[in-house]
């Protein structure tokens, strides 16, 4: 049975089970079922988990939004999912504005003294909208579903894939007639590529929006793991949690792990990581120098995958791989469904040879087909002879190694984060002095990758780096916001009138030592 601890409290499992299963009711009972939405917007607390696993029980799609989000942002998420309920952490309502939409249900949790002291927030009070439900009064006044066995739908995660605006990947429960098989399946692949095991005692230190920790956070409390929750990362507090509760599971993302390499050496040493067997390791790439240092480090826990929110888990490298294939996300991943595919095709869909870049197809029977929400046209570009793809560039060795090269998308992955520049380019050009911008990825030795804006002013109007960071903070998350603004007197442009980004961009890579 599932037990959560977070700060100084423990919920046992029974406890545990209760929550959940009075969260669902109150759920069911304000009309949410089969094939509905239900927004999420929290800070890293056990409420996060058991909402999740309630939202399972109703038959409903649980969708995790960004905390960062501003109105336009979160607003977009919830018009586009049609989301009945949103549960919010109470600091974050003002954030967001007038942008929920008339109909969606609001519940108000206010957020614990730990959550509070980790970010910063005041003590409240946190008062409830009208047109809103305090979490609190509403979960004591709610009795445990009871309704019919409902297939789970699972997580909706919004991501930017390859273009646009962010798009909801909605995946069909498994068809009856393949559950057996399926489940299975998924069991195993999350075994593998996760490290997901009954019984696991794992920490959730990364924000539980963003999809890995989401399905790490979920498969753990069904495997009855015991689940330390962490409001945010802390690299010593880390160290310390593993040792005092014996930790044997951890996701990281590379950032993590650079900054847990930053602690003075007496820190590294001060505690005992022993029980530690697996550390799961995806979200951007892993410099080959990160990695051989941590398994120096902590041993042969380290395990590294290639996925994607549209895909799945794609290929792992284990430890002793690594060794052997620096630099390689690993070789796909095999359950009782079959092999995953992997494919470099050349610009014209051709198979390209051996250690030749190109764009990565692949296809995980493990994982069920999916749509992007409302967009299938979009989810169906993806798509070249049953494959897909989400615009990573690389090459597969004569071993059969997977190696991610760059992406042909525009996309910059901070930290693990995906954060789409025609976003951010979108917004930064309503500024009335700007002419003209180019945001794009430049290296950063802890992040991975940091934003950047190339900006070309109006014609006798004047701003500086400050007063542009500014106009896109009240209108963009926080960790969308430009770490480096330069002015240019002319963008380089291609023949066509495009801004020619690989001439902003290159400078920036040349002695990088490396191209993402």
């Amino acid at each position: 049975m599932t037990t959560l601890i977070f700060g100084g409290t423990t919920i046992g499992a029974e406890e545990f089970s209760s929550r959940v299963a009075n969260i669902a009711g109150g759920l069911d009972r304000l009309g949410v079922g089969d094939g509905d939405v239900v927004a999420l917007m929290l800070r890293n607390e056990p409420v996060f988990v058991e909402a999740m696993l309630a939202v399972r029980l109703t038959g409903a799609y649980f969708c995790p939004i960004n905390r960062h989000f501003k109105a336009e942002e979160a607003g977009h998420i919830l018009r586009d999912t049609g989301a009945k309920v949103l549960v919010i952490h109470a600091d974050l309502l003002a954030q967001i504005g007038g942008a929920i939409p008339g109909g969606v249900q609001v519940l108000v949790v206010a957020p614990l003294p730990e959550t509070r002291a980790a970010f910063g927030i005041g003590a409240g009070p946190w008062p409830v909208p009208p047109n809103a439900i305090g979490w609190d009064g509403w979960l004591g006044a709610q009795q445990a579903y009871d309704g019919p066995a409902r297939r789970a739908r699972g997580n909706m995660p919004y991501t930017s894939g390859t273009t646009g605006r962010p798009k909801g990947v909605r995946r069909d429960p498994v068809p009856a007639g393949a559950a057996a098989v399926m489940l299975a399946a998924q069991a195993e692949l999350n075994r593998i590529g996760f490290g997901i095991a009954p019984g696991m005692r794992t920490l959730i230190a990364a924000p539980v929006y963003h999809s890995a920790p989401n399905l790490v956070a979920m498969q753990a409390a069904l495997y009855d793991a015991t689940m330390v929750i962490e409001p945010r990362f802390d690299a010593e507090r880390t160290l310390m949690q593993i040792e005092a509760h014996r930790l044997d599971h951890l996701y990281l993302v590379p950032t993590l792990m650079v900054r847990l390499l930053k602690l003075p050496e007496e820190a590294r040493r001060r505690y005992d990581l022993s029980s530690m067997r697996y550390v799961s390791c995806m979200g951007s790439f892993c410099a080959p120098e990160v990695k051989a240092r941590m398994l120096d480090w902590w041993g042969p826990v380290i395990f590294e995958a290639y996925a994607a929110s549209e895909l799945g888990l794609i290929t792992v490298i284990a430890p002793e791989e690594a060794r052997r294939k620096p630099g390689s996300v690993g070789r796909p991943a095999e359950t009782v469904a079959g092999k995953a595919t992997v494919r470099i095709l050349d610009d014209e869909g051709r198979e390209a040879p051996v250690g030749s870049v190109g764009t990565i197809y692949c296809r995980q029977p493990a994982v069920p087909d999916f749509t992007y929400n409302n967009d299938d046209a979009a989810r169906r570009s993806l798509e070249r002879d049953g494959l897909w793809t989400v615009g990573d560039m690389g090459y597969v060795d004569a071993d059969g190694y997977l190696f991610i090269c760059d992406r042909a998308a525009d996309m910059v992955i901070s930290g693990g984060v995906n954060i789409y520049p025609a976003e951010i380019e979108q917004a930064l050009i309503a500024m009335p002095e700007v002419a003209d911008c180019a945001v794009f990825g430049i290296p950063d030795p802890e992040f991975g990758e940091a934003v950047a804006a190339a900006v070309q002013l109006r014609e006798g109007h004047l701003a500086d780096a400050a007063g542009v960071q500014r106009f896109l903070a009240e209108r963009i998350a926080d960790y969308k916001v430009p770490r480096l603004v330069v002015f240019h007197a002319s963008l380089p442009r291609e023949e066509t009138g495009k801004i020619f980004k690989r001439k902003l961009r290159d400078p920036y890579w040349k002695d990088a030592g490396r191209r993402i």
